[in-house]
């Protein structure tokens, strides 16, 4: 079974939100490439439209839309997805996973492209986090004094 982390960016409010996919919804995903459009069914975003954009693997290698298939093959890169070069004209080899989903894939990067009847502002909360009790609150560090 493939479990998969898809990240759903949101171009009008500039957000982007993680949905951990599992099981059967996964499999609906499984086969289809970079650049194409799937159904937010999957992810459980009704009514939602996503386009792929990319991903890495379970090892962090990145997807990259010019490789056919879901293998990893080092090519020699001069720039692009997963390699930017320090100077003009330099080209290094690097492994890349191909531009189609499979079950080795960790993460899958995704945009909307139609949405759907609720804002992902209301299907995605945010979480409020509260400074716990004795420890100090977010952005301020405890300071040691010598005595």
């Amino acid at each position: 079974m493939a479990d998969f982390r898809v990240v759903v960016s949101d171009s009008k409010s500039a957000q982007a939100y993680q949905v951990v996919v599992t099981a059967a919804a996964a499999n609906k995903i499984i086969g289809k490439n970079i650049g194409d459009t799937v159904s937010g069914d999957f992810a459980g975003l009704a009514g939602y439209t996503l386009k792929l954009t990319g991903g890495t693997d379970k090892d962090g290698f990145a997807m990259r839309n010019d490789l056919p298939g879901p293998a990893r093959k080092k090519i020699l890169v001069a720039g692009g997805v997963g390699y930017k070069p320090k100077a003009d004209g330099t080209k290094k080899r690097k492994t890349m996973r191909g531009r189609e989903i499979s079950s080795d894939i960790a993460q899958v990067n995704t945009v909307v492209v139609e949405y759907g009847q609720k804002p992902l502002s209301e299907i995605f909360p945010k979480k409020e986090e509260k400074a716990e009790e004795g420890k100090p609150a977010e952005g301020k560090k405890e300071r040691k004094t010598k005595r």
